[in-house]
């Protein structure tokens, strides 16, 4: 353990604080250091920066810190990076915002990239000998590019995405790159699973994220916190498939907050050891409740309250309006333990912050331990404490949050009893302690001070005494994991060796905690929906309003084949074999020739106006057939029409310049050998008003009626709202329109009215037989029979059927019109 006294020299100690040593003495009596690395592949390597006030240089140990060598650098460094697996490649990013590479552990650096590239600012990531870079180029955004280490040249670099990225937005985490693309306000995000071509991520239709935080891409799966137009102090938990591009909904309303530099902390934790078990604080209804999850995000319930208090009176507390509530912060200070702790060598063993009530509190506060898993919780302080795990979590140490000078406490039986120790011969107002994080140690440093007035004090707290001797076989008993008896967890049932409460010895270093581990039968909670499908009452699967399972065959052609889901998927990671597997698995089968159908056109904007001399961009879907072998004609409506072999094309929509104004039909038209589809829309065709001339007799007599003309200059200016003013009063020409409510509750979706529009016609579907592509229009009763609906058909209906042209004429439910006005059943 190397420990650093912060001082603008330095000392150092390589044996816990016992002995210190000037690093003057080391590296010049003149040097002023400002930044310690030391290589994550090899502890023995030592990179110090010199103060770039002062000089640029760095100093150099190959034996951890017993000597340095000293090179001077020709630009000042701000930040390094060192490779995860070749010790001695390191990138530079100097001050003046340019990269720098070395293959010798900073003895030489070379400049493998043009200035031009990276002028303003850029973000890097290693991955095996590739580092990936974020470097502006316009001010409309961000190229991503990839080059080896050694050589960064123009011909060299590679950009797995073409278009540009926003700033800030590339995140390089273990299989997984993930950029964001910002188009017409609204953020769209990419993923690449294995340095495969980027994918845009599917959220839910009705998802609208306005930010997106990836929290963990561990066992091949991602989980992203994401916040949604509406929220502000929440994010909503999203769990993906293996390849990170189909995202469904795990727990909504988690909260979030505000970390020391700004950045944001989402209240989940993954407990250490054990997979599949996530703690979250959803808020419900303005209260902040703890949930846990122990398959992955698919089921979550309330902590279990203890039996009993400190004193051992009964608490009294019924779910679900009572139960236990923590706090889940991990510290950002490396000197205090955080709110919540586990360990992977001590599987289900937590320790926490929280009170036990209707929600969380910040004020009435305790320490609660979990021995299970969280299945159970005892209480063990009344107040604030920082828990520190000693060898392998054998001992527990707290210290209190106090300002008061203290002594420490120490449990070797998971937290059921206490004893105290002193640091020093009188109290110590602790500051801080460090425990070296993933070795076998007994040994903690502790800093503070003797007093208010006294200098800083560090303190070096040795427990191998206590650990008398080496645990043997009797020392341990087995721990079957459960959730709430279940024993089958992630599909597996394993059971843990654990160190039998009060025993007073130490681990080695190889000693296993698995004894058992075997999968489990496949049961229901081992798979969870699938994208485009939602959980209901009866616990199935079932498509959601929005979701049309055939959709997925869009980009399936004749000859091919597909995994047809049955609306679930198992929970990745999860190790259960047979049972219900082959029921939920998807199938492989071959692509069918299929006619078109669900044909969709509609403008970039969603808009149904458009600009007269300005390109209009139109978008044609499909939600089955060959994209691939299906022809493609539009017809604009002004005489102009274009024909396309297949989807390829259009993909990014077709653009139009309309020279005249006027309400114009869109109509597009899709066909294969199978059959054909058609869909339409009115497009208004607008340009700027110019110029409004309004008439009025100079003379009116009163109380009779008198015209009043608005002439509108040009006279094609499109659909217009006129506004009347009659002294203080004033009236507005009303336009048939959905509610404002709909395009509030859902923004940039222009295809909501479809959804509605499906949603509407399954619900009239009961009712009997009704017209396909129509308009429904629902009437009061009594219908006022003054005077029928003229149309090709004539019709005094309660559910009135208004026909697009190009529909044949087929209608039911209605009431014929008579020729003397007089409606008779048809």
């Amino acid at each position: 353990a190397l420990i650093l006294h912060v001082d603008p020299s330095g000392d150092k100690s390589t044996d816990y604080g016992t002995t210190y040593e000037k690093l003057n003495d080391k590296v010049g009596l003149k040097t002023v250091l400002s930044y310690l690395y030391v290589s994550p592949t090899n502890k023995r390597k030592i990179m110090l920066l010199s103060d770039p006030e002062v000089e640029s240089s760095i100093l150099i140990s190959n034996d951890e810190g017993a000597t340095y060598q000293k090179y001077r650098l020709s630009f000042y460094i701000q930040s390094l990076l060192f490779h995860p697996k070749q010790e001695d490649w390191i990138l530079a990013y100097s001050i003046d915002q340019k990269l720098y590479s070395s293959m010798d552990f900073g003895r030489r650096w070379h400049h493998p990239c043009s200035d031009k590239l990276f002028s303003l600012t850029y973000k890097k990531t290693l991955f095996a000998n590739i580092f990936h870079i974020l470097f502006l180029f316009t001010f409309i955004g961000a190229h991503y590019i990839t080059c080896r280490i050694q050589e960064c040249s123009e011909t060299t670099r590679n950009g797995p995405f073409l278009h540009y990225i926003d700033v800030s937005s590339l995140v390089v985490q273990d299989e997984y790159i993930f950029i964001q693309v910002t188009d017409g306000g609204r953020a769209n995000y990419y993923v690449s699973y294995k340095r495969e071509p980027f994918m845009q991520i599917k959220l839910p239709k009705y998802s609208l994220p306005k930010d997106m935080h990836i929290i963990s891409t561990d066992e091949n799966q991602v989980f992203a916190a994401v916040q949604e137009w509406n929220q502000n102090d929440t994010y909503n938990l999203y769990i993906s498939d293996t390849r990170g591009v189909y995202f469904t909904l795990a727990l909504e309303n988690v909260k979030s907050n505000r970390g020391l530099e700004g950045n944001v902390i989402i209240d989940l934790y993954e407990v250490a050891g054990i997979k599949g078990i996530f703690l979250a604080n959803k808020k419900v209804e303005d209260q902040i409740k703890t949930f846990i999850t122990y398959n992955k995000g698919r089921d979550w319930r309330l902590l279990q309250a203890p039996d009993s208090d400190l004193r051992g009176d009964p608490i009294h507390c019924l779910l679900p309006f009572c139960s236990l509530h923590l706090h889940l912060q991990i510290s950002e200070n490396p000197y205090t333990s955080g709110s919540i702790s586990s360990k992977e060598t001590v599987p289900g063993l937590l320790v926490a912050t929280g009170n036990v009530g209707p929600e969380l509190s910040y004020t009435e506060v305790g320490m609660f331990v979990s021995s299970d898993a969280g299945n159970s919780w005892r209480q063990i302080f009344e107040e604030e404490y920082s828990v520190w795990f000693l060898d392998w979590g054998g001992a527990l140490v707290a210290m209190k949050h106090t300002s008061m000078p203290i002594r420490h406490v120490v449990s070797f039986d998971e937290g059921r009893t206490w004893n105290k120790y002193g640091f020093t011969s009188a109290p110590l107002f602790v500051d801080g302690s460090l425990v070296e994080p993933g070795i076998e140690t007994q040994i903690m440093t502790i800093f503070g001070h003797l007093s208010l007035r006294s200098e800083w004090q560090l303190i070096k707290v040795d427990y191998k005494s206590i650990f008398s001797r080496r645990c043997t076989k009797d020392d341990f008993q087995t721990w079957h994991l459960h959730n709430q008896g279940e024993p089958c967890v992630m599909g597996e049932r394993k059971i843990y060796k654990k160190r039998k409460a009060g025993a007073c010895c130490s681990l080695t270093r190889d000693y296993s905690r698995t004894v058992v581990s075997e999968p489990c039968i496949c049961a229901e909670w081992d798979f969870e929906c699938d994208y485009g499908y939602e959980r209901h009452s009866n616990n199935q699967c079932i498509p959601a309003f929005w979701f049309n399972p055939s959709s997925q065959l869009k980009e399936c052609s004749l000859g091919q084949s597909y995994l047809n889901s049955t609306g679930y998927r198992r929970i990745v990671s999860n190790n259960c074999t047979d049972g219900l597997q082959e029921k939920y698995a998807a199938r492989s089968e071959q692509c069918p020739g299929k006619a078109p159908r669900g044909l969709h056109i509609l403008t970039s904007t969603g808009k149904l106006v458009a600009e007269q001399g300005y390109n209009t961009t139109f978008i044609i879907r499909m939600e089955e057939g060959d994209l691939q072998r299906t022809n493609i004609q539009l017809d604009f409506g002004d005489g102009t029409a274009v024909s396309y072999a297949n989807f390829s094309p259009i993909e990014d929509g077709i653009r139009h310049i309309y020279k005249s104004t006027g309400i114009f039909q869109v109509t597009a038209y899709a066909e294969n050998n199978l059959g054909s589809d058609l869909a339409a829309l009115f497009l208004h065709v607008v340009c700027p008003v110019e110029r409004v001339d309004l008439r009025v007799p100079f003379v009116a007599i009163r109380n009779k009626e008198v015209n009043l003309t608005a002439v509108v200059w040009p006279s094609q200016s499109g659909t217009l709202t006129y506004f009347w003013w009659f002294g203080n009063k004033y009236f507005q020409s009303q336009l048939l329109s959905f509610s404002p409510n709909l395009d509030y509750h859902n923004p940039d979706i222009p295809e909501w009215r479809e959804d509605i529009g499906r949603v509407i016609k399954r619900a009239l579907s009961a009712f009997g037989p009704f017209c396909k592509d129509v308009l429904y229009i629902v009437l009061p009763k009594p219908f006022p029979l003054q005077k029928c609906i003229c149309g090709k058909i004539h019709f005094c209906v309660q559910l009135l059927c208004i026909k697009y042209p190009f529909v044949q004429n087929v209608c039911y439910k209605g009431l014929r019109c008579e020729k003397n006005s007089k409606c008779t059943k048809p």
